[in-house]
């Protein structure tokens, strides 16, 4: 029997919303601020969410600090930090001891992040970053593109864990013969992975139409999923939006009502 995936709810977004009208206002001052990023995660989790990912990002465009902290201490399944490799983000995750951290690449002039960290360019810095959180009990994967030249650099660093970009895939859904070759590339993928014994999880992108190939993709350990679930919570609510995409990684099938 297949092993159930995971399914990791990314709540970003929820932050997104709260920011385009309380940018700069006072979190703590005990005033209503809405939407609240934790209830989010809490009533995710209720639906069966196996775990929380937000993105702590630089510029702070969305998730905060205190969302930080707040989740760290509220939450009941596992928190999964995404983060840029930088000198000040790695002290921020070892001080509050994510389960887990996903190192991603940052720019400020994306929407969301576009394209895997490059771990071949960078394997000395990212070795010792992963050594840091190892030893700190913190589990490191590293958001890459589906490239056999960047797995073996994962292997070279002793990261455990691995989250393939799904991004080019997403796109190219509509173009049978780009599709396929995407889709290919990340079945290659994650078979070097677990051939070297890097555990494989998968994001961006990953929506209610291409999840049900998506999960064909071998030696998935957790999908991480936040923009469209997002989406389809303003029709439905966030519990429905999870016990649905939930539904469609087992077996495909629509469990939501429809108006």
């Amino acid at each position: 029997m297949k092993k159930a995936i995971l399914l990791g709810v990314n709540i970003d977004h929820a932050a997104t919303l709260r920011q385009a009208r309380y940018r700069g206002y006072d979190m703590s001052c005990g005033k209503m601020v809405e939407p609240d990023p934790v209830a989010v995660a809490l009533a995710a989790e209720q639906a069966g969410a196996d775990g929380i990912t937000v993105h702590l990002r630089e510029d702070r465009r969305h998730i905060q600090e205190r969302d930080v902290l707040r989740l760290r201490e509220t939450i009941q399944t596992r928190m999964n930090l995404e983060m840029a490799p930088t000198p000040a983000m790695v002290e921020f995750a070892l001080k509050t001891k994510p389960d887990s951290v996903c190192l991603v690449p940052e720019r400020r002039e994306e929407v969301s992040t576009e394209g895997g960290l490059d771990v071949a360019a960078r394997i000395e810095e990212l070795r010792e970053t992963t050594a840091r959180f190892t030893e700190a009990g913190i589990v490191t994967s590293l958001f890459i593109d589906p490239d056999s030249k960047q797995i073996d650099a994962a292997a070279a660093i002793g990261a455990p864990c691995i989250e393939l970009h799904t991004g080019a895939y997403a796109n190219a859904y509509y173009d049978t013969a780009a599709r396929s070759r995407e889709f290919r590339r990340l079945c290659k993928a994650a078979e070097n992975a677990a051939n070297v014994a890097i555990t494989t999880n998968a994001g961006h992108g990953i929506n209610y139409v291409n999840i049900t190939e998506v999960v064909e993709i071998p030696h998935l350990h957790e999908l991480n999923i936040g923009h469209s679930i997002l989406c389809r919570s303003v029709l439905f609510g966030i519990g429905e939006a999870v016990r649905e995409m939930k539904a469609r990684m087992r077996d495909g099938i629509t469990i939501l009502p429809r108006p």
